[in-house]
């Protein structure tokens, strides 16, 4: 026969109610708390499991539990979960310093096709070969728990983070002079403020190629944005390739007028083209000073002997280190115009491209930026 269940008086401060309908009214609050709190606050009105249980929609032996553990540790104790102890961990700390040193192998390096590990593919090879290394607990180890545990580790074997290595030994001494030179254009710049005379004529020049142009055309006509239809430009994924053009330019860095030529290759013949193009630019007895990387084409012998067919003091060459061409500011200018004038082009020629970024070109000179360096200037000897 049942035992008859006596209601029990449960005594609760006013603090203890206004808290109780505080997490009921939450918006917040984990669902079981808020059932919980529903729970006391009720039975402090009922005093009955059952009427309870009717009002809210569970079983009786639910509330008298919840009640039961208010009487024990307190109303507001009573709403959280009692402490689990939890299943013990079947993979041992050896075993995960095992899978740990195993991720941070590349996946070829084990006889595998991939460059790189995918967790599938880890947890697989662990599987198969943890075993055979003394780890049985990984015979079953699945791709969410290789998941959690690189997590923990905070290692990501399945991703490639790039990094410049330093292969010039005389970077800082290259980059001093790069930086020596902007200092220079800082102050011409202010000297040029002060006084509308000039000392000595001077001109300073980043100058590079941008290989690779393609001129790519459609096949059949853009869609243009319709509203209520399609928001942006409709293209076909087909298309046909007519080749790649160059672009090689210099910019000044006291007026920020861009010069350019636009040529099938970049080869010395195209580089002393285009200082045949500064040295008609700028008027005798001006130093061009140019600040370029270490390009065939800079240092060939065809570029050497035409310099040496110019004045003494006409040309000069700051190169910048290797993997330094970031000390180049025309490469802020490239990334600049080709976000903007050769994002998405498509043209029905290579003669139809050239004359749009020439065209492009022209446009940028008409409203020219002068562009300045910052970055380390100070330490610039």
């Amino acid at each position: 026969m049942a035992r008859w269940r006596r209601a029990i008086e449960l005594a609760m401060t006013e603090e203890e109610i206004d808290r109780l309908r505080t997490v009921t009214r939450s918006r917040t609050e984990p669902a079981r708390r808020v059932e919980r709190a529903r729970m006391l606050l009720t039975y402090g009105e009922t005093q009955s499991y059952y009427a309870v249980g009717r009002s809210l929609g569970m079983h009786h032996q639910t509330v008298e539990r919840c009640v039961e553990r208010a009487l024990a540790n307190g109303p507001l104790a009573a709403l959280d979960d009692r402490p689990h102890p939890g299943k013990e961990p079947t993979i041992t700390p050896e075993a995960r310093a095992w899978l740990t040193s195993l991720a941070c192998d590349k996946a070829k390096e084990h006889g595998y096709p991939h460059e790189l590990w995918t967790t599938r593919l880890l947890a697989r090879h662990a599987r198969e070969h943890g075993p055979a290394a003394g780890h049985s607990c990984l015979a079953r180890l699945v791709q969410g728990t290789v998941c959690k545990i690189l997590a923990k580790e905070e290692i990501k074997p399945h991703k490639v983070r790039y990094y410049l290595e330093n292969r010039d030994a005389e970077f800082e001494r290259k980059m001093a002079e790069v930086l020596c030179v902007y200092r220079e254009v800082a102050v011409l710049k202010k000297a040029s403020a002060k006084s509308r005379r000039r000392r000595k004529p001077v001109a300073v020049v980043c100058c590079d190629e941008k290989p690779g142009i393609q001129a790519i055309a459609t096949t059949a006509p853009d869609l243009p944005p319709e509203p209520g239809v399609h928001a942006s430009f409709a293209r076909d994924h087909e298309y046909k390739r007519h080749g790649t053009l160059s672009l090689l330019a210099g910019i000044d860095l006291l007026t920020g007028k861009v010069h350019a030529l636009v040529r099938d290759r970049h080869r010395s013949r195209e580089f002393i083209e285009l200082l045949r193009h500064l040295d008609a630019a700028y008027p005798k007895g001006t130093a061009i000073k140019l600040i370029l990387d270490n390009h065939s084409a800079h240092i060939s012998k065809e570029t050497t002997a035409w310099l040496d067919s110019r004045p003494a003091g006409r040309f000069a060459f700051t190169f910048t280190p290797k993997h330094g061409s970031w000390l180049n500011l025309i490469e802020g200018f490239f990334s600049k115009f080709a976000r903007s004038v050769l994002r998405h082009i498509r043209v029905t020629s290579k003669h139809e491209l050239k004359e749009r970024i020439m065209a492009g070109i022209q446009e940028v000179n008409r409203h020219p930026v002068i562009h300045t360096w910052s970055y380390k200037l100070a330490e610039a000897a």
